[in-house]
């Protein structure tokens, strides 16, 4: 069976195009959802995805309407894929249910994948290169070595409970507690 998938962005928005282009490839249902694409759950797609048996092809008019990204596309089509199903974007011209496309696929998720790794690359050579002049990465330390001393003589010679430490240097409880 070939199943379509429909979703735009807003209430406001129009899925009249989507599902007719589904419809011409061939969908006999069509699930669509009226939420953002950054949504974690889409219910629509989240039915689909339970209903989908070996055999059947999820369609729809371009990836970025079934994924937030292309990490969240290779999941959901792993996960089409693993229930026997086949994927076909109609607007990128990807088609898993033949070898060749499942080909295009592979292609694609290995391009995507390089992509991935280089950036992690070039974000230790940049955190590497701020090193070296001198910068540290990350959050300021909320309390100077002075006042980490100053801590320290309070709770240990004051006997101040931490709470009240913690209110004076306007941290919390957590900070003063790794200080002494």
């Amino acid at each position: 069976m070939i199943l379509g998938y429909a979703r735009v962005s807003t209430r406001d928005q129009n899925l009249d195009g989507q599902r007719d282009a589904i419809t011409a490839a061939g969908a006999e249902r069509i699930f669509a959802d009226k939420i953002t694409g950054t949504a974690r759950s889409r219910p629509e797609l989240d039915r689909l995805l339970s209903e989908l048996r070996d055999g059947d092809v999820v369609v729809v008019t371009k990836y970025d309407r079934l994924a937030r990204s292309l990490k969240d596309l290779l999941e959901i089509v792993e996960l089409i894929q693993a229930r026997g199903a086949g994927f076909r974007s109609l607007g990128e011209d990807i088609d898993t249910t033949s070898p060749a496309g499942r080909l295009v696929f592979h292609v694609f998720a290995s391009i995507a994948q390089f992509e991935r790794e280089r950036i992690v690359e070039r974000t230790k050579e940049g955190l590497e290169a701020a090193r070296k002049r001198g910068r540290v990465g990350g959050r300021p330390q909320a309390l100077t070595p002075a006042q980490k001393v100053e801590v320290r003589r309070m709770r240990d010679i004051d006997l101040r409970p931490i709470p009240e430490i913690a209110d004076l240097f306007k941290v919390s409880d957590k900070t003063i507690r790794r200080v002494v």
